[in-house]
């Protein structure tokens, strides 16, 4: 299988994000897209990353963001992405970021506080209407990929021929016809803040934090 890559390095990220490079075309992300990760996801208007800024910020090691604290009415981010082409012939998701904290800061889940808070990778075919009429357009990492959130340097990398699951808890094995159409038709790809019931449900932290893109890439 021919391989594809979406390289985004984190000179070659922070650079594109100021508009000072032109990084390659390649068939899974536009040129002038590749760089941005927006924050959200907004729906009817409403952005469900509350108080967050629209996009990740460039620094020189990457894009990079603070979670919000130390309370839920403080803020919480949910979704995190950026715009992607057809995943029909891609192999795998690898993904590597730091957290950085302050000793003693933890990760809570908005809507589940009492569970451990996760990060999930994430992509999403075209035309979702985020209500239950399309349940299978939002694909999230298989159940024993995702990651607690823990400060540190930390790398995932998931193969796309895994156990992926759906908004409505089906997974990629059960129902494979959805599955590779999703792949085929995907146009936004990412990771998700939660726990993980509710993946993309939002985290807060209870002190200062920053989260940290170091690489990520489709192969």
């Amino acid at each position: 299988m021919k391989k594809r890559v979406l390289l985004l390095s984190p000179l070659a990220l922070a650079l594109a994000m100021g508009g000072l490079v032109t990084l390659p075309e390649t068939p899974l992300a536009a040129q002038t897209e590749q760089s941005v990760w927006h924050i959200g996801p907004i729906m009817r208007g409403k952005n469900y990353s509350y108080r967050m800024p629209a996009t990740m910020q460039p620094t020189r090691e990457g894009a990079s963001f603070d979670f919000p604290y130390p309370t839920p009415r403080d803020g919480h981010v949910h979704y995190v992405t950026t715009p992607t082409g057809s995943l029909a012939d891609a192999k795998r998701i690898v993904m590597r970021y730091r957290i950085d904290a302050e000793p003693g800061v933890r990760f809570i889940p908005e809507e589940e506080p009492e569970r451990t808070a996760t990060m999930s990778l994430y992509f999403q075919r075209a035309g979702d209407s985020w209500t239950m009429r399309t349940p299978r357009h939002r694909w999230y990492a298989p159940a024993d990929k995702v990651v607690p959130l823990t400060p540190g340097t930390h790398t995932v990398s998931i193969d796309l021929d895994e156990n992926w699951l759906a908004m409505n808890y089906q997974n990629a094995w059960d129902i494979p016809q959805d599955y590779q159409t999703a792949l085929a038709r995907a146009n936004s790809i990412g990771f998700v803040f939660g726990s993980s019931v509710l993946r993309g449900h939002g985290v807060y932290a209870t002190g200062p934090a920053r989260f940290t893109l170091l690489d990520f890439r489709v192969e």
